[in-house]
């Protein structure tokens, strides 16, 4: 993938003026019109538009950026990258004037980021080729950009003018408002409108947010890239309208991408949160039972409880480590969470000796309020005693003591010489 889109930033190009007629597209044909622009002269804007099938669409589109370069007074390129279209769409955008890349790999993700990587402009706009957003709007949407105010410029549908038609009751109520809401609370956002297809940022910018996602998840990514790289994000509102053509959205498995990218980053949410608040019950509960069973009128808590607990307690304990092992694999790949101020804690104190140390205490306490129940047997002649409670805490805590030896030795593994932390500091 890297060596294909430095093969495309390498490749030559003409480039249109907004203004002053448009390009040849490579390697399309011969724009009607066109004025062949040398590759010296200086692009400012590169609107990037990604194209399936959108032959009913594509040339409004593209007309449209090109009024909208125009309008904003500054030179430019409209790049169309078709995905694998059947209909005419690529004979349509090269009409009209766009210069038109190949990406046969089907996604979202793959033909925006080839197309970033082929454009040429200090500002980067994106936007679909369906005609559901209008690139006549540029001018709003850079205008942050250029005046040095902002660094990423989202186009937002929910502060702007949704226009009746243009996006289902699921979507506007439900998909879009629950995603985003998911994404501000987990990463400590606060956009109105995470997933608007239509945005602005520097090429600075771009570079600092490195996206990599191949899908509709590219939408997510940039928004949490954005945070990540600390720029400074500036929202406009914008119009949505109607698309040409038929949708190519998936609720259900588009959601899902969104949601199985922006999990993974968020250990702290996925994993820590629900395995501390499991292993507390399950503690909380074998203490509870400890002295004997306890009746609330419509049920007996019993052994039998103890055991769930016990499993409980297991279970919550290895979600938590599980969150560790996460947080510092996103660490080392520049995707820490914010605000994570437990696994910050986490991060800064660790060793493998500390975590082997912590695991040992664990299972020695085990061991010997183990060794207090064997002696109590002893003791009683080898007879009946009760003692199952305080036996199935001391199976619990000696089996968090191993799994923590465990752990510490994997996270060590992932820690061991990454700066900032203190595993950096013990080698």
């Amino acid at each position: 993938m890297t060596e294909n889109r430095a093969a495309l930033t390498a490749r030559p190009a003409a480039v249109a003026i907004a203004g002053h007629g448009r390009t040849d597209p490579v390697g399309t044909g011969t724009g009607r019109g066109a004025v062949e622009i040398p590759a010296e002269v200086s692009v400012e804007i590169s609107v990037v538009m990604p194209c399936l099938n959108e032959e009913a669409s594509v040339g409004a589109c593209v007309a449209k950026a090109f009024a909208g370069l125009a309008a904003a007074g500054l030179g430019g390129e409209v790049i169309v990258v078709d995905n694998g279209s059947t209909d005419d769409s690529v004979a349509v955008a090269c009409s009209a004037g766009a210069r038109v890349l190949t990406e046969p790999r089907r996604g979202y993700g793959n033909a925006y980021l080839t197309g970033f990587a082929a454009a040429r402009g200090r500002y980067l706009v994106m936007g679909d080729s369906d005609d559901s957003y209008d690139f006549s709007e540029l001018p709003v949407l850079v205008e942050p950009l250029r005046i040095g105010r902002a660094d990423y410029v989202l186009g937002s549908r929910f502060t702007g003018r949704i226009m009746p038609g243009a996006m289902s009751w699921s979507h506007r109520y439900l998909g879009n408002p629950v995603l985003t809401g998911i994404l501000n609370r987990i990463f400590g956002l606060a956009s109105s409108d995470a997933h608007s297809g239509m945005r602005a940022f520097t090429r600075g910018a771009y570079e600092r947010m490195d996206p990599r996602c191949e899908g509709m998840e590219l939408a997510s990514e940039l928004i949490i890239s954005a945070a990540r790289a600390d720029l400074r994000v500036e929202e406009v509102p914008i119009t949505y309208h109607p698309r040409v053509g038929a949708s190519k959205l998936r609720s259900l498995r588009d959601g899902w991408r969104h949601l199985r990218f922006m999990l993974p980053l968020a250990p702290r949410h996925l994993f820590v949160g629900p395995g501390l608040a499991l292993l507390g019950l399950g503690v909380a509960g074998q203490l509870v039972l400890l002295p004997g069973a306890l009746d609330v009128g419509f049920h007996r808590f019993d052994v039998h409880f103890c055991v769930l607990f016990a499993m409980v307690a297991i279970l919550g304990w290895q979600v938590v480590l599980l969150g560790l092992f996460a947080d510092a694999y996103n660490r080392g790949l520049g995707w820490a969470q914010r605000p994570r101020r437990l696994l910050a804690w986490v991060d800064r104190r660790f060793t493998l000796e500390r975590g082997l140390a912590a695991g040992l205490l664990l299972f020695v306490i085990g061991l010997v309020i183990d060794a207090v129940v064997l002696a109590r047997w002893i003791a009683a002649g080898l007879g009946p005693i009760d003692e199952l409670r305080p036996a199935l805490l001391a199976m619990t805590l000696m089996v968090l003591g191993a799994q923590s030896v465990f752990a510490s030795f994997f996270l060590h593994l992932l820690t061991v010489g990454r700066p900032g932390s203190a595993e950096a500091g013990s080698t």
